[in-house]
């Protein structure tokens, strides 16, 4: 129940998801948002949050986020309200089929997670759902960007979450529904996810970047004013209708651009961006957008190789402008984006956005094209889930390069996209028959990667078939998904052979032929399916030998072996401790302490290359040690993504003491005897091991990597701090995790 404080919070909330609904609504509409509000204050009655919230509170902010971020329409903030009532109450389907009506019961069923997906230790419940929201989406767009503010909102309040908690969402956040804010044109959303996931994952990195934005606001907004006074002067001038706006970049982008590029904050020349809105009619709105352009170059010098022209051709999500950077009288970078209102409202709510001009038979075609092409990525829906999104991120996270047709056809493939891609993208038909292709009239083979603007023409023969090693270089998971299932259609022809083979040779080593112990035969030769399995057995590629390698079975041994009754059961028990190990690693995270006298069997990922004192997690595979990362691992946030469930805390036993891999990368003048200064401090003055040394100068500006076993955080810090004082040391840090 709630008290008369939090019902007054909770109509105050839901007059300002009523203020911020900016869309032109019938009574009929109100009507339904009203009704799902009072069953969501009702259903939700007695439900609290991590905050000690009432739990409504929850789906009132993710509706005023559709409403206002996303600009939805009354059935999708209908269905935002009641997200997740058949999840946590006795309300069902069935209930909301009857009250409302089939439509909102089919959203919301796509939004309530999945709960007969158990964890085998084989599969990912979180790509498992992520999977199910994906196919959800070919059919109603409005179940992924209902999800999509739901995480949203999650996110803004993670901080009620435990530490190992934070880590797994905000990978999650990171690696696939950031990417997928994007992909649907939702800059705002996306820009925020990112930043908050960078907060629970580098919460120094973000609190230095965050406070560097702000200290730097005073100066950057007099360099603003200044910048924009004259283009404004001439707009005017000009008697262009326009506003003027200034993005300043998110902090996780200049993070992502410090790490792209190895530098320093006060390196970033483009922290803002300005934004020239035009107030123009549609049929003339490229002209103008040109035509600022010309009066722009005319005040500030351009940089030629920034122009980039999505009026001409927009992005896969919608995004349509003029971008442009320009030289400032002060010899300072500045990005220029130039849009009309329409461009700018579908750049800020996405794909939303285009209801707004629904009559314009180019924007619904933009839509439709867009779900067409998710419709063909993912015709074929019996791949795991984890194959399922790795073809989603190579499509849809990428960025896009335009090839043509011998007609001048113009065809969007994702980046080292290959002749194969494009001869798929044409039709299945001629993918499935490729043997070659002309690009720009030059002979190349199928795996050659295309470029922008690249013409290709594919030869073709009817006698060719897909080949299993197309999987190497096709890119896109509508010609990856084609090509497994052609395999996948000659490969059944074997299923009954290979799997009566299998049995036989189980038989013989006194193993049951059962689910668990096909899939541990799988897990051994990473094999996907058992379709392929009992191919490969079919065929003899995996006989007798190699099923004696997965049970550790010796090859030499007396005649009997197979028929010692006690084989079997000593296996079960070895399996069954490990087990009883993983189940007690997650039931009590803190026994998971790392160091050289702990029996946990563990091993220091080799991607980032953690050492005590940092913030770390542990994966736990099956059959093998728990992988330790450094929380920031980018390959560990991958993996947080799609095994959330498999992450466990881990913590370093202060008491050893223990030589840890680290790295440090270094820019310096170059100098006689630089060398000879950096070993001394490192082997003489630390008393540290150096693995490896490398150096290379041009320019009497030199660059070095060393590799050097150190004991701790601490220990690789005051290292720093000490070569530092070096006079022709410019920059030093540790390497950054993959």
């Amino acid at each position: 129940m709630y008290d008369n404080e939090e019902r007054q919070e909770i109509i105050n909330r839901y007059r300002k998801l009523l203020r911020v609904w900016k869309q032109r609504r019938t009574k009929e509409e109100a009507e339904l948002v009203r009704k799902a509000f009072k069953l969501a204050v009702e259903a939700h009655s007695g439900m609290r949050r991590r905050s000690r919230e009432p739990y409504v509170y929850h789906p009132l902010e993710v509706a005023t986020i559709c409403a206002k971020d996303m600009r939805l329409d009354a059935t999708a903030i209908a269905c935002a309200l009641m997200h997740d009532v058949v999840e946590d109450t006795d309300v069902t389907l069935e209930d909301i089929e009857n009250m409302f009506n089939p439509q909102i019961a089919a959203i919301i069923s796509g939004l309530t997670k999945i709960k007969d997906v158990l964890d085998d230790g084989t599969r990912s419940i979180q790509a498992e759902y992520f999977k199910q929201i994906i196919l959800t989406l070919i059919e109603d767009m409005r179940v992924i960007m209902i999800k999509l503010a739901d995480r949203l909102h999650n996110m803004r309040t993670l901080e009620h979450m435990s530490r190992e908690k934070q880590l797994k969402i905000a990978s999650e956040t990171l690696i696939l529904y950031a990417p997928l804010a994007y992909r649907m044109g939702l800059y705002t959303i996306k820009t925020e996810l990112e930043d908050l996931s960078l907060k629970y994952t580098e919460p120094e990195v973000y609190d230095h970047i965050y406070q560097q934005v702000e200290n730097t606001e005073s100066d950057r907004t007099r360099f603003i004013n200044n910048f924009i006074y004259p283009i404004k002067s001439q707009l005017v001038k000009e008697k262009i209708k326009h506003q003027i706006q200034v993005r300043t970049k998110s902090v996780y982008s200049i993070w992502q651009k410090m790490q792209r590029q190895n530098i320093s904050f006060d390196e970033v020349y483009d922290i803002f961006a300005i934004r020239i809105i035009l107030d123009v009619p549609l049929e003339h709105e490229r002209l103008e957008c040109w035509k600022v352009y010309s009066l722009i170059t005319e005040i500030y010098r351009p940089k030629h190789d920034r122009l980039r022209d999505w009026i001409s051709i927009p992005k896969a999500n919608g995004y349509s402008a003029l971008h442009t950077t320009v030289m400032s009288h002060s010899g300072k970078w500045v990005e220029i984006q130039i849009r009309s209102e329409r461009m700018h409202e579908i750049a800020e709510s996405g794909f939303a956005s285009h209801h707004y001009y629904k009559n314009m038979a180019d924007e619904n075609k933009v839509i439709e094209a867009w779900l067409n092409s998710i419709r063909e990525q993912f015709v074929n829906q019996d791949n795991d889930a984890l194959s399922f999104i790795t073809d989603f991120k190579n499509d849809f996270y990428v960025d896009e390069i335009y090839t043509f047709s011998p007609k001048g056809d113009m065809i969007k493939l994702p980046l080292n996209a290959t002749a194969l891609d494009f001869a798929y993208a044409i039709h299945t038909e001629i993918g499935r028959h490729s043997i070659g292709a002309k690009v720009n009239l030059a002979l190349v083979p199928l795996k050659h990667q295309l470029k922008s603007g690249d013409q290709v023409e594919i030869i073709t023969s009817k006698v060719q078939k897909p080949l299993a090693e197309w999987l190497e270089f096709a890119v896109t998971s509508k010609a990856r998904n084609y090509i497994k299932e052609s395999l996948k259609t000659e490969k059944k022809e074997f299923y009954n052979e290979g799997k009566q083979k299998l049995q036989d040779l189980l038989k013989v080593i006194a193993i049951d032929f059962n689910r668990l112990n096909i899939k541990k035969l799988q897990e051994y030769y990473t094999i996907e399916s058992a379709v392929d399995l009992y191919y490969d057995i079919a065929i003899g590629k995996i006989g007798l030998h190699e099923i004696k390698k997965c049970w550790k079975i010796a090859d030499k041994g007396p005649w009997f072996k197979p028929f010692i009754p006690f084989a079997k059961n000593k296996q079960s028990a070895e399996d069954a401790g490990n087990e009883t190990l993983a189940q007690r690693i997650r039931n009590k995270p803190e026994e998971v302490v790392l160091g050289e006298s702990i029996n946990t069997d563990y091993k220091i990922a080799t991607c980032c290359n953690p050492i005590a004192g940092d913030d770390v997690i542990g994966l736990v595979t099956p059959n093998s040690p728990i992988i330790i990362h450094r929380a920031n691992c980018k390959i560990a946030q991958d993996m947080m993504s799609s095994f959330g469930n498999r992450i466990v805390k881990a913590k370093w036993n202060k008491k050893d003491t223990v030589l840890f891999l680290a790295g440090l990368q270094f820019t310096s003048i170059d100098k006689i005897g630089l060398i000879y200064q950096l070993t001394d401090i490192i082997s003489n003055k630390f008393k540290l091991k150096i693995r490896s040394f490398n150096l290379t100068s041009s320019n009497e500006v030199s660059e070095g990597k060393i590799m050097l076993y150190v004991r701790d955080t601490e220990n690789l810090n005051e290292l720093i701090n000490e070569i530092k004082t070096i006079r022709e040391i410019k920059k030093i840090s540790r390497m950054n995790p993959v």
